[in-house]
């Protein structure tokens, strides 16, 4: 049985990865090392999102109505001067299941999805302005999932389709997915940006500032039980550091819904390389970071 296991990881590393289970196995320690130097040592503070917030004022979409509710109830919650109220009031009012009910039906959440994708289409500050792009790639997938990917923004392939990673690095997070013993429709897939940046470039702040809170909302929506972050502008938002890829990747960091949605909710972040970095950098090493990223994921999951 240990043997057929193994053979089975060996067979799932080869397709996503092209990497040695035993070379693997063998770097494992110094991987360990490395995410217990960077949870302990001095950036260890950046994956608090109360010790890292940019300073900086974001604006906040406005909260999701609850289905069938009147507009009074999401102005009570948006407003800034109206009394405080209970966690499962506001948590109504955004449309997220309140009074102790959770949204358990796909139907239900995917209703509140379609609701954000209409609102965001017509009042996003960044993606209304923005211009060069063909399609808005809002994001796919299972509206109950427990694992969400989350990317920086759509490239040329993703902006021609309007669906997020369907590209050469779409192709490899599907073999990533794959790997994990699960299908790209039991997951969710989404990015930063809903709008490709110009010639494929890193968002600028601004965008991510505009862009960024309807991401939020997403997951205030799925509630996912893990949250893998694809590259760096994905990570520094969710986990409201600066501190670089490659120093976060493989630590466990914690993603809190911000003040404004009324949510007490937080997610377990698992920080890993952009597939298109993977692409780019293909070799053992780099794989068997992220493929050592994805069977913590795993672990968590069946855990």
């Amino acid at each position: 049985m240990h043997e057929s296991r193994l053979a089975a990881q060996q067979r799932a590393m080869d397709r996503a990865f092209g990497v040695d289970l035993l070379d693997h196995a063998r770097s494992v320690h110094a991987l360990t090392a490395h995410a217990t130097s960077v949870r302990s040592g001095s950036s260890s503070t950046a994956l608090d999102p109360a010790a890292s917030v940019r300073g900086a004022a974001v604006p906040k979409p406005r909260p999701l109505a609850p289905l069938g509710a009147p507009p009074s109830a999401v102005q009570a919650s948006a407003s800034p001067t109206a009394p405080r109220r209970t966690t499962a009031a506001v948590t109504e009012a955004i449309g997220i299941g309140g009074s102790g009910r959770r949204l358990e039906l796909q139907g239900e959440r995917q209703a509140l999805l379609e609701a954000l994708r209409e609102r965001h289409a017509s009042e996003c500050p960044h993606c209304t302005r923005a211009s060069g792009h063909t399609n808005l790639v809002f994001g796919e997938g299972s509206a109950n999932a427990e694992l969400v990917f989350v990317g920086e923004a759509p490239g040329e392939t993703e902006d021609q389709t309007g669906r997020p990673f369907v590209g050469k690095a779409g192709q490899k997070l599907d073999e990533m997915i794959a790997a994990m013993k699960l299908r790209r429709e039991q997951v969710y897939i989404a990015n930063v940006l809903k709008s490709r940046p110009p010639n494929n470039r890193t968002p600028l702040q601004s965008e991510v500032d505009g862009c960024g809170p309807y991401l939020i909302e997403q997951l205030c929506i799925l509630r996912p039980r893990v949250i893998v972050t694809l590259g760096g502008p994905a990570t520094r938002l969710l986990l409201a550091t600066e501190v670089g890829i490659t120093r976060l990747r493989g630590a466990w960091g914690t993603w809190t819904a911000a003040a404004w949605t009324g949510l007490d909710l937080q997610v377990p972040v698992m920080p890993t390389y952009h597939p298109a970095y993977l692409l780019r950098n293909y070799t053992a090493q780099t794989r068997g970071e992220v493929w050592a990223d994805l069977q913590a994921v795993m672990a968590r999951l069946a855990g």
